[in-house]
């Protein structure tokens, strides 16, 4: 381990004991300075996805229509291809690994993956912790019941009734907190679990972006189709990589560009009567 020592501390040292001492200790200085500084500069290089050879990007595993796993290391979904359109644009090879919503934060900061595309929601609590590129799409949280759940028409009608809560998530703060709703609160790891208890009766709506309860609703769900909030959907990059996120930025903005997020999306979506958005989101900023 290098430890490196301040100016001043240097400084001070050179200033004490005889003249010619000093004299020696000033020339100390100077040597030792210059051989910090290109000490620090290589401390702080190579910790932007633009100088890795290869790019470990987290994803969701049981999320249908966004990602899913297929296979050990192999994933499908929307957010799957968004991410290898970029890192193509980055000229990045990629690995794709899980990124489980309670971990997303961690696995940044602890440089396991290098980004997330993974419905991860830009917030200001998040924004303490990591960057975000993009949005490189803005959905809008809706509501998903039991077909026929009578009396459910909005977010309002949640009052009393028992909704999901994923670990991790902060769809559930949207009502219960935000709009102040008081609904009964049933924890869950995920929401392929909390859609298999909507079935099975032990919550009674499921609350997150509309783009995750299509990929979920089936025969027996529903979703109500009443959109209460925007959702932009950020790319999960380290605190301090400007110049990873500009490009991550400008790769999205060339998605949109040459209709490949059109195409994209209504692969994945179009049959869910969702009303897709096709222009480039308002992005976050990389400063």
């Amino acid at each position: 381990m290098i430890t490196l020592f301040t100016r001043t501390t240097l400084i001070r040292g050179a200033r004490r004991g005889s003249p010619g001492r000093r004299a020696r200790r000033a020339a100390a200085v100077a040597l030792a300075v210059a051989a910090v500084l290109p000490l620090a500069a290589s401390c702080a290089a190579g910790t932007s996805v633009l100088d890795k050879d290869a790019l470990v990007i987290g994803v969701k595993p049981d999320q249908p229509g966004l990602g899913v796993k297929v296979s050990p290391g192999k994933y499908r979904g929307f957010d799957i291809d968004v991410a290898t359109y970029v890192a193509r644009k980055l000229g990045k090879p990629v690995r794709f690994v899980d990124a489980p919503s309670s971990q997303r934060e961690r696995l940044l900061m602890d440089g396991a993956v290098d980004l997330i595309f993974a419905t991860y929601s830009i917030t200001p609590e998040r924004k303490t912790k990591v960057a975000f590129g993009g949005p490189y799409y803005v959905a809008h949280q809706d509501t998903l019941v039991r077909t026929g759940q009578a009396a459910i028409d909005n977010v309002r009608d949640l009052r009393d009734r028992k909704l999901c809560q994923v670990t991790g998530s902060n769809s559930w703060k949207r009502v219960k907190e935000e709009r102040k709703i008081p609904v009964v609160l049933v924890p869950s790891a995920s929401y392929s679990e909390c859609v298999s208890d909507l079935r099975a009766g032990k919550v009674d709506a499921v609350s997150t972006d509309d783009l995750i309860l299509a990929g979920f609703a089936t025969p027996g769900t529903t979703i109500v189709n009443a959109p209460f909030s925007d959702e932009r959907y950020g790319v999960g990059i380290r605190n301090g990589d400007v110049d990873g996120c500009e490009a991550v930025n400008k790769a999205i903005t060339e998605m949109y560009q040459d209709g490949t997020a059109k195409r994209l999306l209504e692969r994945w979506f179009a049959r869910s009567g969702l009303a897709l958005t096709f222009t480039v989101p308002q992005f976050e900023g990389c400063g």
